[in-house]
């Protein structure tokens, strides 16, 4: 016979685990404190008064399910962070709204990291080596001098911007955006270092918390087996 789970141990269980996602991602962004143009995640929590128990068919909501913590949606945040002075001619840096498009294997991408170089045919690229594109998706050309001008960089607009991996973004450009190019600067990392580590350090005490409710959970399903065991001898 198939036993339900106990709802207390259901619910430490499935917040253990929604903490170690908050964790993975704190973690994630601490690395990335002093990356260039680095944009943090959030994720929200659902607890397990709000998860509803649908119709597979309809979508139809006939009842609450209780079920634990679950993690709801992640988002980028965005915003715009301060730029700091380099004074190397190849940073960029964009004040205000907008992405540097770059053109890689898998196709166009987009990013706020504009710690650029020349490659050996005179292309501005990514640290990757990838090219950096204009406005019109043109490559930018380094001049002999080694500088490149603000505006022969494309800014572009990027509604629902979705991280790709290496501080890259995918999503379909939608013209151009207001934000305007800084040479020599970055732009700083969205990463506030003493905010995400006070994070961390909540996000573990709500882990530990969950893991001494599954020991409790443990020490009365075993006092309760050797109970009823002393009954039945008895």
């Amino acid at each position: 016979m198939i036993r339900s789970v106990d709802p207390g141990l259901q619910i430490a269980a499935t917040g253990m685990i929604a903490e170690q996602v908050r964790e993975d991602q704190l973690t994630n962004d601490l690395s990335n404190a002093s990356t260039p143009g680095y944009k943090s995640d959030q994720s929200s929590q659902n607890d397990f008064s709000s998860i509803l128990l649908a119709n597979m068919s309809s979508g139809k909501t006939i009842g609450q399910l209780a079920t634990g913590v679950q993690i709801g949606r992640t988002v980028t945040d965005l915003s715009a962070a301060p730029l700091q002075t380099t004074n190397q001619p190849l940073d960029f840096g964009i004040a205000g709204t907008g992405f540097f498009a770059v053109r890689t294997p898998q196709g166009t991408a987009y990013t706020r990291d504009g710690q650029f170089s020349a490659a050996a045919n005179g292309t501005l690229v990514d640290q990757s080596g990838d090219p950096v594109l204009s406005q019109t998706g043109a490559t930018v050309q380094v001049g002999p001098g080694g500088t490149v001008a603000p505006t022969a960089l494309g800014v572009f607009n990027v509604p629902n911007a979705a991280k790709q991996g290496a501080n890259l973004f995918t999503g379909a450009a939608a013209g151009r955006a207001t934000g305007t190019v800084r040479s020599g600067a970055l732009e700083a990392s969205g990463v506030n270092a003493a905010e995400t580590m006070v994070h961390m350090i909540s996000a573990l005490q709500s882990y530990d918390a969950g893991q001494k409710t599954i020991q409790t959970f443990d020490d009365m399903l075993q006092r309760s087996a050797s109970a009823v065991g002393a009954l039945g001898g008895s």
